[in-house]
């Protein structure tokens, strides 16, 4: 007699809160790494420079390696872990990530340390989407998704914050390698602990995995990501970044195309219709571009014109960390009161009042205005960040949950990428003008003023080596531009923030509710449950 072979139980996510809670913490500790690397090494700059003599493309790649590969990757690795399974790619991120640091602390040569930094950024693709899949997975209740989705999204916001900081004080006690060692620990605990704890989940399996669109869309984005950054570095017109964008932009028309044509496309193009997805995804860029390029600002000007420690510039922070956190504490509850499109829109507009409070900051040292437009900043950001992402994440079905979690990541990194770029070239075009004018109007030599234009720590040590009047002179106009300069990246941001405020108008108006148990995302059934909307998005 023969006897069918029973079909293996689908995964189940932890039955318990106690369980749902636990990975919930395992999932944030290895995403705050993953979103500190990415800006962790700004500060370890010159430690790096010192030590391995790396020439100017060379220093360039140890920067921007890790955010273009991580960046490019997500996709390809996001739709993967919805087909082979969405832990068994986090455990491999994690191994990826854990040996990239090793070897990325211990670099005998630059060539080694761009290496390891790509590599970090090939763990870091694969933790990013998988912790937000994972986690639309082990929440199916959307109450309790919503409270998981806020504190995952200020870990990530907090993090993005964080690294320079981070750096600072590792470089105060250790060589430079150690931003990269303290990665380790973790992720030897990560590995096991996952394994045991963390629920299996894929998508339906329908179709199969589209190889070429995967490696399409990686290269297109690559490429589209590269040119970001050459015009972030002063390089917006020359034939690499022109042959960069046009390539990049090439790909992914090719992509988009093919995606269109196939049955069973990697990426639903139609959700980008929906304006809970769409303009969900819209919003995360524009927050993370006001987000990384204000944190970049500030980290510089708490240092070099202020002249506090990175001990002290962490505290100095620690408000907008904190309201951070707060406000993914209480957005459940906001949302459930305000709805996606007051909540995110609400969010951009008390952003930018802290940005425009920030404005009244100047060389003296205001720490009761600073701390005020830190705790606007923090509370506004989030409070954008996590009403566009469980917008983005609950409008999908749960067998998409990868696909969306790497779109919204790649948002992420896009958005911080632009940030860069945009608020970047903002500030130091003011910067910079104000600088080369003590040149043009000979009161230091030309050759000094363009070395001083570069940036303020590079004034300084100008300054430095000419000493006297001319130091002091070179050393007073640098700061004034800097906090010249830092208004106008304020002002920038502001604008864009309000921007972001009339494009959250698109979202939903209330909560799009989708039953727990109908959104089981392998029966149709289950598709059309999630469909029926109990809440109109008028």
């Amino acid at each position: 007699m023969s006897h069918a072979r029973p079909l293996p139980a689908r995964p189940s996510a932890p039955s318990g809160p106690r369980g749902r809670w636990t990975v919930l913490v395992v999932l944030c500790a290895s995403l705050l790494l993953v979103a500190v690397d990415a800006t962790v090494l700004h500060v370890a700059v010159p430690a790096v420079s010192e030590d391995l003599r790396p020439d100017g493309i060379e220093l360039l790649w140890i920067v921007d390696a890790y955010p273009l590969v991580c960046a490019s990757l997500l996709i390809l690795f996001g739709t993967l872990g919805d087909r082979v399974g969405r832990r068994r790619v986090l455990l491999l991120g994690y191994a990826s990530f854990g040996l990239a640091s090793a070897l990325a602390a211990y670099a005998p040569t630059a060539e080694v340390l761009v290496l390891a930094r790509g590599l970090l950024g090939v763990g870091g693709a694969m933790i990013m989407p998988a912790t937000l899949s994972i986690l639309r997975h082990v929440f199916p209740d959307r109450r309790e998704r919503a409270l998981a989705i806020g504190v995952w999204s200020a870990v990530a916001a907090v993090g993005a914050a964080l690294g320079p900081l981070v750096g600072g004080l590792l470089l105060e006690h250790f060589w430079w390698g150690s931003v990269f060692l303290v990665n380790i620990p973790l992720m030897v605990v990560c590995l096991p602990v996952g394994r045991w704890l963390l629920p299996e989940s894929t998508g339906d399996g329908t179709g199969p995995w589209d190889v070429a669109g995967a490696l399409l869309a990686a290269s297109g984005l690559f490429a589209v990501i590269l040119a970001v950054k050459r015009v972030g570095g002063g390089d917006a017109l020359t034939a690499g970044t022109v042959l960069a964008a046009g390539l990049g932009v090439g790909l992914l028309a090719l992509f988009v195309r093919r995606q269109r044509r196939r049955r069973f496309p990697l990426i639903d193009l139609a959700a980008f219709a929906r304006p809970a997805f769409g303009t969900a995804v819209a919003c995360i860029v524009l927050t993370v571009l006001a987000l990384v390029g204000l944190a970049l600002v500030a980290a510089q000007y708490l240092q070099l014109v202020l002249g506090l420690s990175p001990s002290e510039t962490g505290l100095r922070l620690l408000p907008l960390s904190l309201a951070a956190i707060a406000a993914g504490l209480v957005g459940a509850r906001l949302l459930g009161r305000l709805g996606p499109r007051v909540m995110v829109a609400s969010g951009f507009l008390l952003t930018a009042v802290a940005v425009v409070t920030m404005l009244a900051l100047d060389e003296q040292d205001r720490p009761l205005v600073m701390a005020a437009g830190f705790v606007l900043l923090g509370f506004g950001l989030e409070t954008t960040l996590f009403g566009s992402y469980e917008s983005m994440l609950s409008d999908c079905p749960s067998r998409q949950a990868g696909g969306a979690a790497a779109i919204g990541e790649t948002a992420y990194q896009f958005g911080a990428g632009i940030g860069i770029a945009l608020l970047g070239s903002v500030m130091n075009f003011k910067y910079a003008h104000q600088v080369r004018g003590l040149g043009e109007r000979r009161e230091i030599e030309r050759a000094d003023a363009e070395a001083a234009s570069h940036s303020l720590g590079e004034a300084y040590t100008v300054a430095a080596r000419l000493g006297g009047d001319r130091g002091q002179l070179l050393r007073d106009t640098a700061r004034d531009a800097f906090v010249h300069g830092m208004h106008m990246t304020l002002g920038a941001s502001a604008l864009m923030l309000a921007l972001g405020a009339l494009a959250a108008l698109r979202l939903p108006r209330g909560r799009v509710l989708v039953p727990a148990a109908a959104d089981g995302g392998r029966t149709p059934e289950g598709d059309a449950a999630r469909r029926r909307r109990l809440v109109s998005s008028g």
